[in-house]
């Protein structure tokens, strides 16, 4: 089993939007880590995000560690499972200790099961791109680094594809961020569920230093810029 308790336990580098003047915090200039931006709220809505049909939709999402992302998820109102895992490469590397070494294609991502009727495929990419992760780095987020660490949506078919390249084009056309949006859009090949003792993670570490630090602000955002989307009791898999 990994080295968790060492591996990830710093505070994240937040999304620096345009406009906002970032702010280093104590620790993160004692840690010598890159200031955390200021809070800017919900990021515009996408304007083309045509209905799915069918009761559940899938997404696949990277950006990061896959602990916080699921924890975001976990906690927004729609989404009906949550599973962090690999995507982007083979079955025959889609394990923990394969993957942290940075050369097996994959990207810790989160596969999302959720209901079109309660969210749309758009307002979860809004979510994602709001308070998950900084769209802008390349091939890290925060302390994590590599390209396991990557940005990036990877699309189950074409509406997909359309919509997140569409969202991705309006908030670079806005200048939400300081920077160009890095996140890829790939089409998803195949999603493999990570270990047993990564999932939840989040819930059942409550106090791990890097939760503390790197994923209940983002919880906390979601819930400051989303409250209508906020769950106060994630949806667990163990609940499943």
């Amino acid at each position: 089993m990994p080295n968790m308790g060492f591996r990830k336990h710093f505070p994240r580098t937040g999304p620096l939007r345009a406009g906002r003047a970032a702010r280093a915090g104590i620790l993160a200039a004692a840690l010598g880590l890159l200031p955390v931006a200021a809070d800017a709220g919900a990021l515009p809505a996408p304007a083309f995000d045509p209905p799915a049909a069918g009761s559940s939709e899938t997404a696949v999402l990277a950006g990061g560690c896959f602990w916080g992302i699921q924890a975001v998820f976990q906690h927004t109102r729609g989404v009906i499972r949550a599973t962090s895992g690999y995507a982007g490469g083979s079955a025959a590397t889609a394990d923990y200790e394969a993957v942290s070494r940075g050369k097996t294609g994959h990207a810790e991502a989160v596969e999302v099961v959720f209901d079109p009727a309660a969210i749309s495929y758009g307002q979860l990419l809004r979510v994602f791109f709001s308070v998950a992760l900084d769209p802008t780095q390349v091939d890290r987020q925060g302390p994590d680094v590599g390209p396991q660490y990557r940005s990036e949506i990877f699309a189950a078919d074409d509406r997909q594809r359309r919509v997140a390249t569409a969202y991705i084009a309006q908030l670079d056309a806005a200048k939400a961020f300081a920077a160009p949006i890095a996140t890829k859009v790939s089409p998803l090949a195949a999603f493999y569920p990570a270990e047993a003792y990564h999932q939840d993670f989040a819930a059942r570490n409550p106090m791990h230093p890097y939760i503390v630090f790197h994923d209940k602000p983002k919880v906390e955002a979601l819930h400051r810029d989303f409250p209508d989307r906020f769950l106060t009791e994630p949806t667990l898999l163990e609940r499943k």
